[in-house]
């Protein structure tokens, strides 16, 4: 199922959040995102091969998908682009990623599907032409990839945020934007004090977000974040979380005294 975040009849940004079969728990509920506008689009983080069949489906609806522009990755994890090999095999599509990654996502596809296929972001990001729209790609490093990257549409207003500011829901809490911050603050501290690297770094994403000044935020995770009293409490929160690296003791590095995971012959 696909939900319209933002349509004004020539500009329209798309949501998926249950495209993946929630299995007890052991898979996470991820969300994929399309941009279309003047009969072409942009897929972002379009997630793994479970993903492939309704975004492929949903896409014909706007424009033939051969005719795809890009596919925008924020970092290379399975959930973000296991599914590249079937865009490039069914589309003309480009791939939008960090130049960290861009070496490591030949492993994903079969030889030569990936030459003169991928674009490799700077660490600064870039301004991306597309029709009369300029989208930027922001700098979002170690938050929590290495080399991690964010897509500002400044039509729609809407930070497409990967995994900062997500929450662990299930698929049906996903679509609906977050009304009561301090309630949903429960759903998202335990992922963001283990995802997100240091307080740092948070502290200089902040920054940059409250001088794009977006209406919504959506991360690849879990519901969006839309207005600015919703937002505004979020960029405080995040802004004071002490996370990732600041978390660590000495303790945390000692070598294991027990067993831990079950045998095979314990399971058996």
């Amino acid at each position: 199922m696909s939900i319209e975040l933002y349509n004004d009849g020539k500009h329209i940004c798309v949501m998926f959040s249950d495209l993946v079969e929630e299995n007890g728990g052991e898979t996470v509920q991820s969300n994929q995102f399309l941009i279309v506008q003047d009969g072409n689009g942009i897929l972002l983080d379009p997630g793994g091969v479970l993903t492939y069949n309704e975004l492929f489906l949903t896409m014909s609806k706007y424009f033939p998908p051969k005719q795809l522009k890009y596919v925008f990755a924020s970092h290379a994890d399975p959930d973000i682009i296991a599914s590249l090999p079937r865009w490039l095999n069914n589309s003309n599509t480009r791939l939008l990623i960090s130049r960290i990654w861009s070496r490591f996502v030949p492993h994903f596809c079969p030889q030569g599907k990936t030459e003169g296929r991928i674009i490799p972001v700077p660490d600064e990001g870039t301004l991306l032409p597309f029709g009369d729209t300029l989208f930027q790609i922001l700098p979002a490093h170690f938050l929590h990839s290495e080399g991690n990257l964010q897509f500002y549409d400044p039509v729609s207003r809407i930070l497409f945020s990967g995994d900062m500011g997500a929450s662990l829901v299930p698929a049906s809490l996903a679509t609906a934007p977050i009304t009561n911050f301090d309630q949903h603050v429960a759903f998202m501290r335990g992922f963001h004090t283990r995802y997100m690297v240091s307080n740092k770094v948070c502290r200089y994403w902040v920054n940059m977000v409250r001088n794009l000044d977006p209406l919504w935020i959506v991360p690849q995770h879990g519901a969006p974040l839309k207005g600015r009293e919703v937002i505004g409490n979020f960029l405080d929160w995040i802004e004071a979380l002490a996370c990732g690296v600041d978390l660590m003791t000495q303790e945390m590095y000692t070598p294991p005294r027990k067993v831990s995971v079950l045998s095979e012959e314990a399971l058996e």
